[in-house]
C-alpha cells in the first residue's frame, strides 16, 4: 500500500495542492484525472522527489519517503530527458546503469511491438515515438510505483491507442500504476480506480466498474457533470 496523507504544496503562497490523501493498491492502474493546471503533476513531482512538499507525508508499505523508497518509484514526468544525440540502445544502456531494477528484455520486448529500432536517434523520433519510447523505459523498471503524468498528451488519436496499449503490455500485479490526464475519454479503457482534482483538492471516485453499474454513467460523462461550470 502506498499512502499520501494530506500532503499540500503552494508556489509563491497560491496553493497547488490541498490536504491531498490518497491510498494506491498493488495490482491496480490508477488514475488522478482533471483539468491542466489542477495540481495533477505536482502531486506526481512530489512522488518521484523533484518536489519537496509544505506539510504531509507519504508512505510505501508504512516506510516514509526516503532515498530508498524513491528508489521503488519509477516517474515519467517529461519525455525529454535522454540526450538527443543518443540512440535508442545507448539511452537504454544508461537507464540498465542508474536503474538496477530495469528490465532492459522487456524494454526490447515493447520495442518490437512499436516497431522502434534500437539504432533510431532520439532527435528523429517524432513527439509520438518520443513518448513512446520513453513510457517503454518507465515501465521496463520493475518498480513498486510507476507514475505516468499525461502521456496522452499532444499525441495523435493512433500514438493515443498505441501508448494505451502499451502500459496494458508493461503492467504488473505486483506494482501500482498511477495515471494523470485530463482525456477521460481515452483513458476510460485502462483504468481499475479514479480519483479527481480540481484546484489541488483530491476527491476518491472509487472503482471504475462500480461507476458504471451502480451509477448508470461513464468515466467521461460523471467526469463532465463534476467539471462543468
Amino acid at each position: 500500500m502506498i499512502e499520501i496523507n494530506n500532503l499540500s504544496k503552494s508556489y509563491c503562497k497560491k496553493p497547488a495542492l490541498i490536504n491531498a490523501s490518497m491510498n494506491l493498491t498493488p495490482g491496480k492502474i490508477i488514475g488522478l484525472l482533471g483539468p491542466n493546471g489542477s495540481g495533477k503533476t505536482t502531486l506526481l513531482r512530489i512522488l518521484t522527489g523533484e518536489l519537496r512538499a509544505d506539510s504531509g507525508n507519504i508512505t510505501i508499505d508504512g516506510e516514509p519517503l526516503s532515498t530508498n523508497t524513491k528508489a521503488r518509484i519509477s516517474g515519467l514526468t517529461n519525455t525529454d530527458f535522454m540526450p538527443q544525440g543518443m540512440t535508442i540502445d545507448q539511452a537504454a544502456a544508461t537507464y540498465d546503469l542508474f536503474f538496477p531494477d530495469f528490465d532492459r528484455s522487456q524494454f526490447h520486448s515493447l520495442l518490437a511491438d512499436m516497431d522502434l529500432a534500437e539504432s533510431l536517434q532520439i532527435s528523429s523520433l517524432s513527439k509520438g515515438m518520443k513518448s513512446q519510447f520513453a513510457l517503454a523505459l518507465a515501465i521496463s523498471r520493475r518498480a513498486r510505483l510507476i507514475v505516468l503524468d499525461e502521456p496522452l498528451d499532444g499525441v495523435d488519436p493512433v500514438a493515443r491507442e498505441e501508448i494505451l496499449d502499451l502500459i496494458a503490455k508493461g503492467f504488473r500485479e505486483d506494482c501500482t500504476i498511477l495515471i494523470t490526464s485530463h482525456l477521460i475519454h481515452e483513458m476510460e479503457r485502462l483504468l481499475d480506480e479514479v480519483y479527481f482534482i480540481l484546484e489541488g483538492e483530491v476527491q476518491a471516485m472509487g472503482d471504475v466498474e462500480s461507476i458504471r453499474e451502480n451509477r448508470n454513467i461513464s468515466l467521461d460523462e460523471l467526469y463532465r457533470e463534476v467539471y462543468r461550470k
